[in-house]
């Protein structure tokens, strides 16, 4: 909340510190955040009643990713690229903007889910303009820059992905999520406080601290790209328990995937700091990523 302090002093040590976070780690527990602890509760307690049901009641809503459908809820118990099992189901739908959710996908029960979720995708749009204005301010902008860099009100999309990580035997041979970058421009991540987020920093993988009312913000690529690297998307990846079941709600904050160009800012480009990225959509940038 110091973002927004009547106290420059308050107010500019914790810009700094939210922009040194983005330029060292790419990666934070925000607190203090503003989106009330009751309602962060209510989307928890929704996302696990739906994945307590039986799987018969998940696969209504399963998705279909062969014909391109990725909305709704899916399996990966399959093995991946390093030949370890990626260990997670989960479920994947647009939150905001209203007019490109699509409801009829989105879990009947809990009663809940419909109301809370709503309500979490306005509060975490909200929060997503404000750190968007202090990045901005970071690379000498403007402050709405970054956000209208993006698509702005209109055309930013969030979509929640909530993975559940089921208890594994043999948690050594499994991967909840195998090492990546996000693609977005950010990434908010809500958990059920049973760790197993791993960050690549400097040469290791480290493991999150669980922070009680936190949430995590990744920057993801697109931000790294239009900063030209001054802001870090770091390689992240997610381990999974032989004790605990895991659950992580992910909020990807996504541009338009044809309409914006993703390039270095011209202000963040010099003779010494030449463009570090070619310029492409955000469609061709996730099939740069992914091959």
């Amino acid at each position: 909340k110091g973002i927004d302090s009547e106290d420059p002093e308050v107010r500019e040590k914790c810009r700094e510190e939210l922009r040194k976070a983005a330029a060292d780690w790419g990666v934070m527990h925000l607190v203090n955040h503003g989106i009330p602890e009751e309602l962060t509760g209510r989307v928890k307690a929704a996302g696990e009643g739906f994945f307590g049901q039986p799987i018969e009641e998940k696969e209504k809503y399963a998705n279909d990713q062969a014909s391109g459908n990725v909305q709704g809820y899916g399996s990966k118990l399959a093995n991946n690229a390093s030949g370890q099992l990626e260990w997670e189901d989960y479920f994947f739908h647009c939150i905001f903007p209203e007019d490109k959710t699509d409801l009829s996908i989105w879990p009947k029960t809990p009663e809940d889910y419909i109301d809370a979720t709503r309500e979490y995708a306005k509060q975490l749009r909200a929060l997503t303009t404000k750190v968007l204005a202090v990045l901005s301010l970071g690379l000498g902008l403007e402050e709405g820059r970054l956000e209208k860099e993006v698509g702005g009100m209109e055309e930013l999309l969030l979509q929640m992905k909530i993975n559940y990580y089921p208890k594994c035997p043999q948690p050594e041979l499994a991967l909840g999520v195998e090492a990546h970058t996000d693609v977005s421009a950010l990434t908010f991540i809500l958990h059920n406080m049973v760790p197993g987020l791993q960050l690549f920093y400097q040469g290791k993988w480290v493991t999150a601290k669980c922070v009680p009312n936190s949430i995590i913000m990744h920057v993801g690529d697109t931000v790294e790209i239009l900063s030209n690297g001054k802001y870090k998307s770091i390689l992240h990846r997610g381990v999974v328990n032989r004790e605990k079941v895991r659950i992580s709600w992910a909020v990807f904050c996504e541009p338009p995937k044809e309409k914006i160009v993703l390039q270095p800012l011209p202000e963040t480009v010099s003779e010494a700091e030449p463009p570090r990225f070619p310029p492409r959509t955000f469609a061709q940038h996730i099939k740069h990523n992914l091959f």
